[in-house]
């Protein structure tokens, strides 16, 4: 950067930056780069491999770009206050229980806790399930809501009414006692519910219109957030078929293999298509931290100390730019019984710390 006379000289094109990044440009330049679901993986991403996916870039573009207005005197180019604009607080409900069908009575009997303990589950309290941690997902929103505005603060539940491969198991319905008990569960605490698209959708994107209409028929009323099992929204421009089934906003945004900013942002964006340029009506909420993401050992592999200080750092550079707060936690990783399939058992700490620092903000 340098004056030449009267002009100032920037020798990079951040424009160009941020809509490479802004539109996964890499993504559609290498298409045979994609893991066993289809996914670019984020070590495979330019942010990564140069060491700044942890830092919301095209955000920083537009402090620079600020600056140097304020410096040409353009007295309207002023910088806000750091804040955290809105925290969400997302929950993919891959298994909303644990054993409430003869399907996992059988499975625990033969291969698991044994009949006794997994019949008193079966037929007891649904909130004595292990994976029903929705209570306590919904207090922790709540209590969020009441120190920093409910504004700014929303739960949001990405259920599934779809697919049948062996990747959107354990399959579910959501005309079953448990489910409606679920649905009006985040009915009376003001927990949105969200279309959790399936595995199969993923791979075939036109499917998600009748996966809206049906879990709309069960909540009983219109469905517009989304987001991809599996994080598998496979090529960018399959965000065209969301766009078609009525769906306004987007949270899969994010790296399965590495919490942070995949689009260089931590602000809502409407999406490119890059193939034709079109700005659509289609909103991306870039997902901040996925809770596995964190700590399994082909992701991230970190320990409890050091996901709950990366969590902090993306949570304070989301704050720098005025962001938004994408979280993303798994009502079965949170468990504190019974922990199948589970790698670590410290999330549901891991989450009500990053709610009391959030409580400050």
């Amino acid at each position: 950067m340098e004056w030449y006379g009267d002009t100032w000289v920037v020798h990079a094109d951040i424009v160009a930056s941020a809509y490479f990044l802004l539109t996964r440009y890499e993504e559609i330049r290498k298409r045979n780069v994609r893991d066993i679901h289809g996914r670019f993986p984020g070590k495979e991403s330019l942010p990564y491999k140069a060491g700044f996916i942890h830092r919301p870039i095209v955000d920083e573009y537009g402090k620079l770009l600020r600056r140097w207005l304020r410096q040409a005197r353009v007295q309207s180019a002023t910088e806000p206050a750091p804040q955290i604009q809105k925290v969400w607080l997302t929950h993919d409900v891959d298994a909303p229980f644990f054993c409430r069908t003869f399907r996992n009575l059988i499975r625990e009997t033969v291969k698991g806790i044994g009949f006794a303990q997994a019949w008193k589950i079966f037929c007891g309290p649904l909130r004595e399930d292990p994976f029903y941690t929705f209570p306590w997902l919904l207090e922790q929103g709540n209590e969020l809501k009441k120190a920093i505005g409910k504004e700014r603060c929303e739960s949001v539940f990405f259920i599934k009414s779809g697919g049948s491969s062996v990747y959107d198991r354990p399959y579910y319905k959501l005309h079953s006692k448990e489910l409606q008990e679920l649905l009006l569960l985040c009915k009376t605490e003001n927990g949105r519910i969200g279309l959790h698209t399936s595995y199969d959708a993923g791979k075939t994107p036109a499917l998600i219109a009748a996966e809206k209409e049906l879990l709309e028929k069960q909540a009983g009323g219109p469905v517009n957030y989304n987001r991809h099992h599996y994080l598998a929204s496979c090529e960018p421009e399959d965000m065209d078929w969301l766009e078609k089934a009525g769906i306004t906003d987007d949270f899969t945004m994010g790296y399965p293999d590495v919490a942070g900013f995949r689009l260089g942002t931590c602000r809502p964006v409407h999406w490119i298509n890059p193939e034709n340029k079109r700005i659509s009506s289609l909103v991306l909420h870039p997902l901040t931290i996925m809770e596995c993401s964190l700590n399994e050992p082909v992701y991230m592999n970190l320990s409890y100390e050091e996901a709950l200080a990366y969590s902090l750092q993306l949570a304070g550079q989301v704050a720098e730019s005025n962001g938004e707060l994408v979280l993303l936690w798994h009502n079965d990783s949170i468990t504190d019984r019974i922990k199948p399939n589970v790698s670590v058992d410290w999330q549901r700490k891991l989450f009500a710390a990053i709610i009391e620092e959030l409580k400050k903000a």
